[in-house]
């Protein structure tokens, strides 16, 4: 999986979580929980939601790093190589 591959995952699992959320504004670098006002369930159907479409297994130490565009993209680039 490439950066863009993962960034437009990432993207489509916080628009299936928070379907009115403009994740399109987000810079790389937002941490996204914030910009989008997510609370904990959102963020952690965004996880399992994110986890199920990249085909990847994310346990419970991982969660912290999955707080921005950036930090989602590399974990899934990490976990799919």
């Amino acid at each position: 999986m490439n950066r863009t591959d993962a960034l437009e995952r990432v993207r489509q699992a916080l628009s299936s979580v928070i379907p009115d959320a403009d994740v399109a504004d987000l810079a790389p670098q937002d941490e996204f929980r914030e910009a989008l006002e997510m609370d904990s369930l959102d963020f952690l159907n965004f996880v399992e939601v994110l986890s199920e479409r990249a085909g990847v297994r994310t346990d419970d130490e991982d969660a912290s790093r999955l707080s921005t565009l950036s930090t989602c993209a590399d974990f899934l680039i990490n976990r799919t190589q």
